[in-house]
């Protein structure tokens, strides 16, 4: 049994590892053929990555990708492809800044009013492509890339002066009214002259442990799971399929919701045209790459911040900024082949396990009748 479980936990580590292994020597081509030296690139931003100001800015971008990482892995759970994750968290966003800018409340009636706002818009915007899927067949896929486009034109009606923001005639900014210092979440100080870490890293995971445990402990955890890997078996034992789908998107919904809150509470305090974009895609990238693991997705968004920061330095150094979204590019490929290639490994080693017992059950059945025949 032990001897299992370690070849188990090979098999879960060798996909990353094989696939960032691929990124780099992929990317290391790349900047040859460019006349850049690779090795050169890969030191600035590893002594770039590990100052303490750059550790700051990596566990910020972190928390939010986290969370991306967790609303796309609720979804990929029960093979459910929630595309629209950065929709439903910006018009989350949008709307808990219009909320939470018309009030102010003391912080512990603020905050969490802010956060349930968030929430409820991001779940009711994913029921959307769930209620599409259950009662007309329509995938996911296309209802979540469409509700995209939809939440982006929602947010530039609203996002205007005289509407549900306010022009500043100063900066020509229009934005959503300022939260009151009421909501602005708690910070860790990093020392020195650096900038915080941001609080909101404790929700961040806290809904990872909440993942884990919904998913993994809970007799709805096994239900989506079990749709997951084939409809037809579920729905035999019991299961209903329509509503564990619509519960997933949901779910999926509700999690994107959080994923611009650290931003907002932490950081601007109010929603502008220029919000953060892209998280939501970003998040695919980090559910692959951490296998729909917390842990997995926590180090992966951790990786990915890490990457961003050295594309910084990098521009600095007389490289392109560019060769870090190629090797983002090339880790979200690798991860897809690494993934397929040790599935199939897994697989192939699966089937001789279960040959050589039966042929070991069927020498040992073999045996015994020889004995029981009569001399």
């Amino acid at each position: 049994m032990k001897k299992l479980d370690k070849e188990r936990v090979l098999l879960a580590v060798a996909a990353p590892v094989l696939a960032l292994a691929a990124a780099f020597v992929v990317t290391a081509l790349v900047l040859l053929a460019t006349g850049k030296e690779p090795f050169n690139a890969f030191g600035i931003m590893f002594d770039y990555g590990v100052k303490a100001d750059s550790q700051v800015y990596i566990l910020n971008k972190a928390t939010t990708y986290y969370l991306a990482g967790l609303a796309v892995a609720i979804g990929f759970r029960m093979n459910l492809f929630n595309i629209g994750v950065d929709g439903q968290y910006r018009l989350a966003a949008f709307f808990a800044a219009v909320v939470g800018g018309a009030l102010e409340l003391p912080g512990l009636v603020q905050i969490p009013l802010i956060l349930l706002v968030a929430m409820l818009v991001g779940a009711m915007w994913a029921s959307i492509a769930g209620l599409l899927k259950v009662y007309r067949g329509v995938s996911e896929v296309i209802s979540t890339i469409m509700l995209n486009s939809l939440s982006g034109i929602l947010i530039s009606y609203l996002l205007v002066d005289g509407r549900l923001a306010d022009l500043d005639k100063q900066t020509n900014i229009v934005a959503t009214d300022p939260l009151p210092s009421s909501s602005h979440f708690f910070t860790f100080p990093a020392g020195g002259d650096l900038d915080p870490i941001w609080g909101f890293i404790v929700v961040a995971a806290l809904a990872g442990v909440g993942f884990w445990f919904l998913l993994g402990r809970t007799r709805f955890g096994f239900d989506l799971r079990a749709v997951g890997r084939s409809e037809s078996a579920a729905q035999a034992s019991g299961v209903n399929v329509k509503r564990m789908v619509l519960t997933s998107m949901v779910l999926s919904g509700a999690m994107a919701g959080l994923i611009g809150m650290p931003t907002l509470l932490n950081d601007t305090h109010q929603f502008t045209s220029d919000f953060p974009t892209g998280i939501g895609f970003t998040g695919i990238a980090i559910a692959l790459l951490g296998r729909n693991n917390p842990v997995g997705i926590a180090l992966a968004a951790v990786l990915w911040g890490f990457l961003e920061r050295g594309a910084n330095r990098l521009e600095f150094e007389g490289y392109d900024k560019e060769i870090v979204g190629v090797m983002q590019g090339v880790i979200v490929l690798c991860v897809v082949i690494a993934y397929e290639l040790v599935r199939r490994y897994g697989l192939k080693r699966q089937q001789q396990r279960v040959g050589a017992e039966l042929a070991a059950q069927a020498r040992a059945d073999k045996g015994t009748d020889k004995q029981e025949v009569p001399a």
